[in-house]
């Protein structure tokens, strides 16, 4: 059976007309070069060289072999570097970022999972202006699950696949103590105590043009950028509060959650991926997690 190596070999000699100098080109000494040349001449069963004192001149036979060596070589290369890539992109770890509130949905998922399959993930999890900047080039997140609120100003570079998951509504949070605010008209609302976002980030500024497109002027009790906490200071009846669905999954009992119609409003839940690092393991993640 032919060898890899002997039309390797083959290919330096009649490029470089002579048994030394494809010796010094592969890291073979001439009688090692000598050697294979033979064994081939024997597999194919024609004689590739002519053989001279110091010399040897290839035959028709021979050219004729190094050039369909060289398609032969480079499709065994490509196998390769194929194969090579499979696995890396397999025993690869996955490291994937999310936002606070997504994390139920997570650990739901990871439940469910194989233990090796769970073990091969990072994760780090940051609000989605935190977790952008590490899927760049040099970046080690392979994903990122975010949102975006209405028009805000998140961006992301151009090169990053992008695939929407859901729409996550958001609802208003009142402590069960407050009397019964049903039907939940706007005018309900007005000069309520509120618990909002820190001022100057994005969520702030669109809640900030809810608040003015209904004309409620929220009195601040609490600044949360933490909907666990803004929860908790709901049910202590600190105020009221916009969260959104995925964060109400399991929330206490001492909150009325309205959903009122002049609000609709919602996140809009995305995936960002870098394409280089989309491997089989990770769309699979990837789609368990949009489900």
């Amino acid at each position: 059976m032919l060898k890899p190596e002997h039309l390797r070999t083959l290919r330096e000699v009649v490029r470089r007309g002579s048994f030394a100098a494809a010796a010094n080109r592969l890291g073979y000494t001439p009688s090692a070069v000598s050697q294979q040349m033979a064994a081939l001449e024997r597999e194919m069963g024609v004689a590739l060289f002519e053989r001279f004192a110091h010399s040897v001149l290839p035959t028709s036979a021979a050219e004729v072999l190094a050039r369909h060596a060289e398609v032969v070589l480079i499709d065994i290369e490509r196998m390769i570097a194929t194969v090579q890539e499979v696995h890396r992109n397999s025993e690869r770890q996955i490291r994937l970022g999310i936002f606070p509130s997504f994390t139920d949905v997570l650990t739901g998922v990871l439940r469910a999972m194989e233990p090796a399959d769970r073990a091969a993930i990072r994760l780090s999890v940051a609000e989605p202006s935190q977790l952008i900047p590490r899927l760049g080039a040099a970046g080690e997140l392979d994903a990122a699950i975010v949102y975006q609120v209405s028009n805000s100003g998140l961006s992301w570079p151009s090169s990053l696949g992008r695939r929407w998951v859901a729409e996550d509504r958001y609802k208003v949070v009142l402590p069960r103590g407050w009397p019964d605010l049903a039907p939940y008209r706007v005018e309900q609302f007005v000069d309520l105590p509120w618990i909002v976002h820190h001022p100057a980030s994005s969520d702030a500024s669109f809640f900030d043009g809810v608040f003015a497109r209904w004309r409620l002027h929220p009195r601040v009790a609490c600044h949360s950028d933490d909907f666990k906490i803004t929860l908790a200071m709901a049910e202590a009846g600190v105020g009221a509060a916009l969260v959104p669905d995925l964060a109400l999954r399991d929330h206490g009992r001492d909150i009325v959650v309205a959903d009122v119609p002049w609000l609709n409003t919602s996140r809009s839940i995305f995936t960002l991926v870098r394409p280089d690092r989309e491997t089989a393991r990770l769309q699979s993640l990837l789609d368990a997690l949009a489900v």
